[in-house]
Formats: C-alpha cells, structure tokens, sequence
C-alpha cells in the first residue's frame, strides 16, 4: 500500500438492499489498474451460500474474494465481508474478521468496516454508502470524515432503497451525492490524484 497519506488508496463500500447490482455496476467500470484496495459490506444472511464473490466477480474487472483473517490489504482486489461476519481493519494494513454483536441489527456492518479503516487509515479512505434500508452507515460516515476521509453517497433518488443513502446525508453531510454511474470516475479520479 501507498504510505503518501495524500493518497486515496482505500476505498470502502456500504449497501444492503439492491446492492449486490450497485456494486457490480461499480466494479465493472473500475481499470485492472485501479490503484486502491476495495472493501465491501453487504448485508446478507447468514445462511447466504457465499457466492457473492463469484456473482460480483463475473463483472468485476478485479480479483474479488471474500476476506481472509488477517490477510494483507492490497491494492487493486476487492475484499467482501464474509456472512456472518464483521469486516473490519487492523494496524499494519491487515484483514479483521469478527463474529462479535450485530451493529444495527447487522453482521457484517458497515458501520464496523468504516470505524476501523478510519482509524487505521485516515485520510486515505473513500467511504461510499449505496443503496439500503435503515441507517448502518451513518455512523462510520462521521467518523471517515472527522479523520479527513472523503464520503460518497448514491443519490436516494435512484436508490432501491433510500434509507441508508438518506441516512448517510442527513448525519454526515458528505462531500459527494452522486447518481451510481458517476461514482467509478470519482473514484479513479481521487485515487490517482493526491489531495
């Protein structure tokens, strides 16, 4: 990973319902040489057969995998949260994964992958709330930002579900609110362009 804390390499995406088409939009526009690491909570079931990975992948212009205990973070992969498991980051660029309480009525949580990159990473994280009922989220929003992250939220305008975008705004005033077709732009231009 860049250690230039100018640089957005992390980039961290949160959806629930009608996320799974949201994000494929998104990583099927991203280059094979995207300079940052992906790492994505989706809310899904416990009983979810994992096959997340293969259905985002087919679309998916990068490696994507669900995230492995204490792997390295790397740029240019997309890490998914396991069912039943919090994502989350650790000091020295690794994977954390937790089956401690739900966040929200949810593991994985979004909440609990921002908290944690924030912390780790700062200023380098993009964090991006997309479509989803409730308000998991909002909270790791505020926290991207009191750290001098960058936040993106899918325009509820479009979203199948505009609770968790609608969420987001109101809690965290992000700097971009943008249609789900203008976030792979955004998010090459910021991680190639330090500042």
């Amino acid at each position: 990973m860049v250690n230039n804390p100018a640089v957005r390499d992390i980039v961290l995406i949160g959806a629930s319902r009608g996320g799974l088409d949201a994000l494929a939009r998104i990583t099927s526009a991203l280059p094979t040489d995207f300079p940052a690491a992906v790492l994505v909570v989706l809310h899904t079931s416990p009983e979810n057969p994992r096959a997340l990975d293969s259905l985002v992948a087919k679309k998916s212009s990068l490696p994507v995998a669900y995230a492995q205990e204490d792997e390295p973070i790397t740029q240019g992969r997309v890490y998914l949260a396991p069912p039943d498991f919090h994502l989350t980051v650790r000091s020295g660029a690794r994977v954390g994964l937790e089956h401690s309480a739900k966040v929200r009525h949810s593991r994985p949580a979004v909440d609990v992958l921002f908290e944690s990159a924030a912390e780790v990473f700062r200023e380098r994280v993009v964090g991006i709330i997309l479509t989803g009922g409730d308000h998991d989220g909002t909270d790791g929003m505020k926290a991207i930002g009191a750290r001098g992250g960058i936040g993106i939220v899918q325009s509820p305008s479009e979203a199948l579900d505009p609770g968790m975008p609608g969420s987001a705004i109101v809690g965290d005033d992000p700097q971009f609110i943008v249609m789900l077709d203008e976030i792979p732009g955004l998010l090459i231009q910021l991680a190639r362009s330090p500042g």
